[in-house]
């Protein structure tokens, strides 16, 4: 029997797997195809992610720094207003190689990582959970003392053990044009029903184009539009759920829930990737696999984290769907030098911030 099973190795499931790894556990990780495909997700994060990687992998995974955004309420020939910092804001990062990066720092650390093979069934009992899974020879039964979902948006583990979904899920929609490309802004156009479209540099990698919104017939059309407005022609297309807002609750009497799969996202970008990690790192430490309801604990802690977070994110989000005219003024009150963390929404309150704002009108 294991201590720990998780189910998904993307990187709330790599980075739990390594952090209770780390501690001694016997752990094996599940990942229903190969790590870090298909690509479903941005690579554009902060630069709290190195906290996160082995530091020798920095440099092979960093495509482009970033300084700021230009916002428009428009198309790619509208005004734009200007957020930045002096320094570097956030990292393009190759994506589908931090998950492989990530999955190999948990097998180092001692877990089990098993590609090609899907959980296709869990069974909580009092003192264990059976999980079921099909791989490359077939059906198998394993049983672990705790089960980690990392499975996702649509989380098999989630709909298993009967816990909530995410209160929404938004289809997002990413291409690729070739073309290198160094600028250190990212482009945000909020031109989409209740989010955004983006495009992102990538240095030498190319640009990213995307956009998210509401499951619509109309997803398609509208990224066609928005990179025609650009003249790109992107290949590699992919698309993806992103879950915004958590459940209730994200625990069982043995079973957790991690990562896109718990819903632990910022509301007003879509990205989760330091928020799944930052709770993948508080279950590592609370949870006891001998103890389930240390679960409770794991439950209380990563909302008293993350959860002012997502609030103040819900309601930065809400701006996307105000009058244009008010978008407007409201950007050009605010724009220029900011002190906001990308990922703390917290941060539009700091002290950093009220200084960049006075330091306007010197």
């Amino acid at each position: 029997m294991y201590d720990f099973v998780v189910v998904g190795g993307g990187p709330a499931g790599s980075r739990f797997a390594r952090r209770v790894a780390e501690q001694g556990f016997d752990v094996v990780v599940f990942e229903q195809g190969s790590v870090g495909k298909p690509l479903a997700c941005s690579g554009h994060v902060s630069t709290d992610i190195w906290e996160f990687v082995p530091e020798s992998a920095h440099e092979r995974l960093r495509q482009n720094e970033i300084r700021g955004a230009r916002f428009h309420t428009g198309g790619p020939d509208s005004e734009a207003h200007r957020f930045y910092k002096d320094g570097v804001v956030s990292n393009v990062i190759d994506r589908v190689e931090l998950d492989r990066t990530l999955a190999r720092a948990a097998e180092d650390a001692g877990a089990e990582v098993r590609e090609n093979h899907t959980v296709v069934g869990l069974t909580e009992s009092r003192d264990a959970v059976t999980v079921e899974v099909r791989g490359p020879d077939g059906l198998e039964t394993h049983q672990g003392r705790i089960v980690a979902g990392c499975d996702g948006p649509n989380s098999r583990v989630r709909g298993e053990v009967g816990l909530p979904d995410p209160d929404e899920l938004l289809h997002g929609v990413l291409g690729f044009d070739p073309e290198p490309d160094h600028q250190d802004f990212v482009d945000v156009h909020l031109t989409i029903p209740e989010f955004f479209a983006w495009r992102i540099p990538r240095g030498d990698a190319g640009v990213e184009y995307g956009l998210a919104m509401a499951p619509s017939e109309d997803v398609n059309e509208r990224y066609e539009k928005f990179t025609a407005g650009y003249g790109a022609e992107t290949d590699r297309r992919c698309s993806g759920l992103i879950p915004i807002g958590p459940p209730e609750q994200t625990h069982t009497g043995r079973v957790l829930l991690i990562g896109d799969a718990a819903g632990q996202n910022k509301p007003f970008t879509g990205g989760g990737i330091i928020y799944g990690m930052t709770a993948a790192d508080i279950a590592a430490r609370v949870v006891d696999p001998a103890d389930p309801d240390t679960l409770e604990i794991y439950e209380r802690e990563w909302r008293d984290e993350l959860e002012r977070e997502i609030t103040i994110g819900h309601l930065l989000r809400k701006g996307y769907s105000i009058p244009e005219g008010i978008q407007e003024k409201a950007m050009s009150l605010f724009e220029g030098e900011i002190g906001v963390h990308m990922d703390r929404p917290t941060s539009l309150f700091s002290g950093e911030q009220l200084r960049a704002m006075l330091s306007r009108g010197k």
